[in-house]
């Protein structure tokens, strides 16, 4: 008896729920193109020769987010995912759910996650605020291939889709680190920090284990229009790879986008590299190749082509990664701490940003 009278409870509290919440769907942005499935980054369907691997990471909507404003005392949303496992180094939040960003007093603020309860989930992100204007940011998951979204806010309140809130195009074509592994949540990778912190829009599109610069995934790259260009794909290619692509990736980019600056990223040091030799062996290799190639191409004349070491990628503490190489939000922190200057600084050179970006 009392088994049948929770249950009674809890679906009159669903029903009181339901009825007091309105949802409806809101535009997707942070795309590096317009493609037919709005939860893709990019249709793949137009680059029939990249990898399958690439192809299937590229339906991860790591980086894109919905923009909105509400005067809603309560933010709701209703989503679904695949079936896949969470990855063993990522949280679940981060892996299939969302994260909630609003503005106050001119700077993104954390709000609250949709936390994954199965395959659709219904969640309030948020509740009890007051009645006033809001404007929010909601990231989609990074990890997993998002089949619907909607935002719900209270019946008697107003929403409405905002324009992207970014200026500009950063294209980062990168590893898992770039993907967000393993961020917290889903608004804590670096490109997406980045774009919070500056007011640039910093177009994800890392692919995990996956970027390899690949003839095909080039020309791929090479074909976004941007403003400027970050290459941090190093992790995950051989020295070999580094070798025998790098040239072609890079001029291809500035075949297509003759005065956009290219920015290359040396590999994080991987913190188990420094016990396992064969790792700290690799990685070392892989950054000294990108090193000579970075330098040949500046000797042929290649112009605004910049170069970001490795050092203090991860800061000096040892305590920045998960898994000894994916960074963790710390790890992030120290990332951001060497990258967002230095970006920045190319970026003015080049008239791309200035202060009133924020």
């Amino acid at each position: 008896m009392r088994r049948f009278s929770y249950l009674l409870l809890c679906l009159c509290f669903n029903s009181i729920y339901a009825q007091s919440v309105k949802y409806q769907k809101i535009y997707i942005q942070g795309k590096a193109l317009t493609n037919a499935n709005e939860y893709h980054r990019l249709d793949t369907v137009n680059y029939p020769n990249i990898p399958s691997e690439v192809k299937r990471l590229l339906t991860h909507p790591t980086g894109l987010f919905v923009s909105f404003k509400t005067n809603s005392e309560v933010i709701s949303a209703k989503w679904c995912v695949t079936d896949k496992k969470v990855s063993l180094n990522m949280t679940a939040i981060a892996n299939k759910g969302l994260d909630l960003y609003i503005k106050r007093n001119g700077k993104w603020q954390f709000a609250g996650v949709g936390k994954p309860s199965k395959t659709c989930s219904e969640d309030k992100i948020v509740e009890n605020m007051d009645n006033s204007e809001k404007e929010c940011l909601l990231y989609l998951p990074i990890w997993d291939e998002v089949k619907e979204l909607q935002i719900g806010v209270a019946r008697d309140a107003f929403i409405e889709e905002l324009p992207n809130p970014f200026q500009k195009r950063i294209l980062i074509y990168g590893s898992s680190i770039v993907h967000g592994a393993s961020a917290s949540r889903s608004g804590m990778p670096y490109p997406a920090r980045l774009s919070r912190s500056t007011g640039l829009n910093f177009i994800n599109l890392g692919l995990s284990g996956a970027a390899k610069m690949e003839y095909p995934v080039a020309d791929m790259v090479a074909g976004i229009t941007a403003d400027a260009y970050i290459l941090d794909c190093v992790p995950n290619s051989s020295p070999e790879e580094i070798k025998e692509r790098t040239a072609y990736l890079v001029t291809s980019i500035r075949n297509k986008q003759a005065t956009a600056p290219i920015i290359i990223v040396q590999s994080i040091i991987r913190e188990h590299g420094y016990w396992n030799k064969n790792v700290g062996n690799r990685v070392k290799a892989q950054n000294e190749q990108i090193a000579k190639e970075f330098n040949t191409l500046q000797k042929q004349g290649l112009k605004n082509l910049y170069f970001i070491t490795a050092d203090d990628l991860l800061g000096k503490e040892h305590d920045a990664t998960v898994d000894g190489t994916h960074p963790n939000d710390l790890g992030f922190d120290k990332m951001i701490e060497k990258l967002q200057p230095a970006i920045l600084e190319i970026l003015t050179k080049h008239g791309i940003y200035s202060a009133s970006n924020k």
